[in-house]
């Protein structure tokens, strides 16, 4: 390749790389010790995982999220996390899950706020089938 220069290799600092999956450092870095992430050196020395790896594990840890539902959908985005707050008012319902890091709005009927039982505490699953996802990106990011 004549003069053509590849890309960089996104890499993450060990804090950077644990923020984005929603972990601890020291859980990447017990990822690192176990053999289930590489870790590489910046110009500056530091530890880095590279973002492809990164993004790998991330996969592989939502794969083992359990729903615990046998229904199959076609919705693809599905977070599983804990209700957090519950307010009915009138006939429609704002009901809010902390998913990992994750925070999710849903708006219902009071009728289904109630057929569910939700309460602050109790396991949710909120799906998501939206028609436009927007993607941003941090240019800055590359280390």
């Amino acid at each position: 390749m004549c003069g053509t220069k590849l890309p960089l290799m996104t890499q993450y600092r060990i804090s950077e790389g644990a923020a984005l999956v929603g972990v601890s450092d020291d859980t990447v870095r017990r990822w690192i010790r176990d053999g289930l992430l590489g870790v590489e050196h910046d110009d500056a020395g530091r530890q880095v995982v590279r973002g492809d790896e990164l993004a790998a594990r991330a996969v592989a840890i939502a794969a083992t999220v359990d729903d615990r539902s046998p229904v199959r959908r076609s919705a693809r985005n599905r977070f599983v996390g804990l209700v957090t707050s519950v307010e009915i008012d009138g006939l429609m319902a704002q009901v809010e899950l902390q998913c990992g890091p994750h925070r999710v709005v849903s708006l219902m009927s009071a009728e289904a706020a109630r057929e569910l039982r939700l309460e602050a505490g109790s396991r949710g699953v909120a799906i998501v089938k939206a028609t436009m996802v927007i993607v941003e990106t941090d240019e800055g990011s590359r280390a």
